[in-house]
């Protein structure tokens, strides 16, 4: 193993630590919020694609001024305050079930203010990782990161179906609160002094939200990058609305069946991650974003054609196949953009990327919502299998095809 390796980076070691327990608390709240929603609350297809959008409404109504308040800060304070804040609003849950009180507006809203929270936590970690690790390791960070959401992705949802067959859906809404609890301990350990970003009494809330806009739109392959990613996550947005309810109610499956049936989808994450730095040296950065996704995104045509028997493999292995490619799509476009992206507009870039492809997700979820009601489940699905599908060509018919490796030094800005 390479000494310059980011394994013998103790602070980094840290913040993967912490990424980790996280991200496997949260993937373990994906299934048991909307579990909890649809079994013990008895939610409606409407109603499950309102929790949808509650989740991320938050990135398309605030996601804008926070990348200009997250360049303001120091990023690790602001990541530990919403590590803190979303698990005590996530131990309100089980509170409020013990009580004989939950209702699933407290879900809604609950979900809503989490996502306020990890707005602020997701612009400004991933602002912080250049100025932890340095430009020249961004590539295998992001890896490293993305296995930890993939590892997640795997044993999350098991993990979450396993302990509402076990303990009940309320009770294991605990286990993603522990998660943000132990990645603000994890953050709290890190020792890299971070600088005070320089801070202008005078400078405007407007202009700067616009200089960040500007930048992600003003170069052709950070346009097409956030074409295909909002395109995809309407989309996603929409399959969230529905996926539980598939699996429950078309399928038949227990709580613990769908989460081994998620958890087997995420092998292909995994491996992706793993090979996501391998794959970008052999066949270039600007090919793993476009090439790659044209081989495995299309699988999730997959999707809608499983049904109870056999055909119930054909939902984890669609989702692990278009997982692999979408993995390896992320740590490529990630990396990208971080390298390109002056330091003093990170916050604001990270924002504006975020504001459009995280914004996409409750518009999806509304709309998966909605389709649910009038086109049935199963129907909705193909509606998102056809749309996560054709995402695609705005990268494959960007001037990114036409190059096998993208810049990898910051872009200048007047």
């Amino acid at each position: 193993m390479r000494r310059d390796s980011l394994f013998f980076h103790a602070d980094f070691r840290r913040l993967w630590a912490g990424d980790t327990a996280s991200q496997v608390g949260a993937f373990a709240g994906h299934t048991v919020i909307p579990l909890l929603a649809a079994t013990v609350l008895a939610a409606t297809p409407f109603q499950m694609g309102l929790l949808t959008a509650a989740e991320t409404v938050a990135f398309l109504i605030i996601g804008l001024p926070a990348g200009v308040w997250v360049d303001r800060m120091r990023r690790r304070v602001l990541m530990l305050r919403a590590d803190f804040v979303r698990a005590a609003l996530l131990f309100t849950v089980p509170l409020a079930w013990w009580a004989g009180v939950l209702s699933l507006t407290q879900l809604i809203v609950v979900a809503t203010l989490v996502g306020v929270a990890t707005v602020f936590f997701d612009v400004a970690y991933q602002s912080y990782l250049p100025s932890l690790v340095g430009r020249e390791h961004l590539l295998e960070g992001n890896a490293k990161l993305q296995a930890s959401q993939s590892v997640a992705f795997l044993t999350g949802p098991g993990i979450g179906g396993g302990l509402v067959q076990l303990a009940g859906a309320a009770n294991a809404v605990l286990m993603t609160g522990a998660g943000f609890l132990t990645s603000a301990l994890c953050l709290l350990r890190i020792r890299t002094v971070e600088e005070v970003p320089e801070h202008h009494e005078e400078a405007k809330l407007l202009p700067q939200i616009a200089e960040g806009l500007r930048f992600v739109f003003t170069d052709a392959a950070l346009r097409s990058i956030v074409a295909c990613t909002a395109t995809a996550n309407l989309f996603n947005g929409a399959f969230t609305a529905v996926e539980i309810l598939f699996l429950n109610r078309e399928l038949g499956l227990s709580p613990a069946t769908i989460g081994v049936v998620l958890a087997t989808g995420g092998v292909g994450g995994i491996i992706g991650a793993i090979l996501a730095g391998r794959i970008t040296r052999r066949i270039g950065q600007a090919r793993s974003i476009w090439f790659v996704p044209l081989l495995t995104w299309p699988f999730q045509l997959l999707l809608p054609l499983a049904a109870p028997g056999w055909r119930i493999v054909l939902f984890p292995a669609a989702l692990a196949i278009a997982g692999f490619g979408i993995i390896v799509y992320n740590v490529a476009q990630v990396s990208y953009r971080q390298a390109v992206c002056p330091d003093r507009l990170l916050g604001r870039m990270n924002a504006s990327v975020r504001f459009v492809v995280w914004g996409m997700l409750p518009l999806g979820g509304l709309i998966g919502g909605v389709l649910g009601e009038a086109i049935g489940i199963r129907g909705t699905l193909w509606f998102v299998a056809v749309g996560e599908t054709a995402a695609l060509l705005w990268v494959v018919f960007s001037p990114i095809r036409k190059l096998r490796d993208l810049p990898k030094e910051p872009i200048a800005v007047g």
